[in-house]
């Protein structure tokens, strides 16, 4: 099998690279010109926004799927450059859609942020849920998704959608939860910073899967996945963020506090958001491996080695 990432520079690009090269594909992957990839594979440097471009590196790799990896993808980034997010998110996914060959595969990576505020007693949330973004970000990958399906029925493209929730792992930025938390024990740890976690609202529930996990269950589906079905993928169990939080300082090697921090709290946080991940099992026997604690524990251990290599 012969796969082209877009996108391949980012967090789950490079593990989506060694899940699918270990596995014994040929993987492309594309990087826009002052991005690397350190993962080993086929480098090609790409803009999504540009049509021919994209047009003509897939007329020239002729991948048997396509990876769409590519996109602006943080929600607080998002309310900032909305127009940005909705050219990469939307056009550059109508660009790879309108290139995309007959017979080959496209997987389109959404969000599970695309249900927004769910109903009350909607959890486990099932692909048939309204969607209700709630963020640019949100809107800009439902509507890709939905110009997916059409893509799929009037075209007859061979697309595959997923809503993918939470993943974490080691190399992810900061801006996220479980890395924030890591970063910030392994500062204290090195006397950075004092003995004290700053932390928004504890009691939310998310579901938090293992980025190897995820990019097991992007490689299934692009081997399994029935084409036009919309996927969540998730480990379908939520956690709240004081579990998160509570496993993460019982690895630190010092006491450590906690204080809640106004400017991180959201008003409009949901309490629980956790996917119904039954499809995907279905199709492709698919479901998360690596523990919540597992993926604590290798996340603090790369901000430790990150920041001792720093000093």
């Amino acid at each position: 099998m012969k796969a082209l990432i877009t996108g391949g520079s980012g967090f789950v690009g490079g593990y989506l690279i060694r899940e699918l090269t270990e596995s014994g594909w040929e993987v492309h992957a594309t990087h826009l010109p002052d991005e690397k990839i350190n993962t080993e594979c086929f480098r090609h440097v790409l803009d999504v926004l540009r049509k021919d471009d994209v047009k003509n590196l897939i007329e020239e790799v002729r991948p048997d799927i396509i990876y769409h990896l590519s996109a602006q993808s943080s929600v607080a980034l998002s309310w900032k450059k909305p127009q940005l997010t909705t050219e990469i998110n939307i056009i550059g996914s109508i660009n790879v859609m309108e290139a995309l060959p007959d017979g080959v595969r496209l997987i389109l990576i959404g969000s599970g942020e695309e249900y927004g505020f769910i109903r009350e007693n909607a959890c486990p949330i099932k692909e048939t849920e309204n969607i209700n973004p709630a963020n640019i970000y949100a809107v800009s990958k439902a509507c890709a998704g939905m110009i997916g399906k059409i893509y799929h029925r009037a075209y007859g493209k061979d697309i595959v959608i997923v809503r993918a929730f939470n993943h974490s792992g080691a190399g992810q930025a900061e801006t996220f939860v479980i890395s924030d938390f890591c970063k910030q024990i392994a500062e204290i740890e090195n006397g950075l910073r004092q003995p004290e976690i700053c932390t928004g609202n504890l009691s939310a529930k998310r579901d938090f899967t293992d980025v190897r996990d995820i990019v097991r269950a992007y490689r299934l589906l692009g081997e399994k996945g029935i084409s036009g079905k919309t996927y969540n993928v998730g480990r379908g169990k939520a956690v709240s963020i004081e579990y998160i939080l509570n496993t993460a300082i019982g690895l630190s090697e010092i006491p450590i506090t906690h204080r809640t921090d106004p400017q991180r709290m959201r008003a409009s946080d949901i309490p629980v958001i956790e996917p119904d991940i039954s499809e995907i099992f279905r199709d492709t026997g698919w479901n998360a491996e690596i523990s919540v604690g597992e993926t604590i524990s290798e996340t603090l251990s790369y901000w430790r080695k990150k920041i001792n290599q720093k000093g």
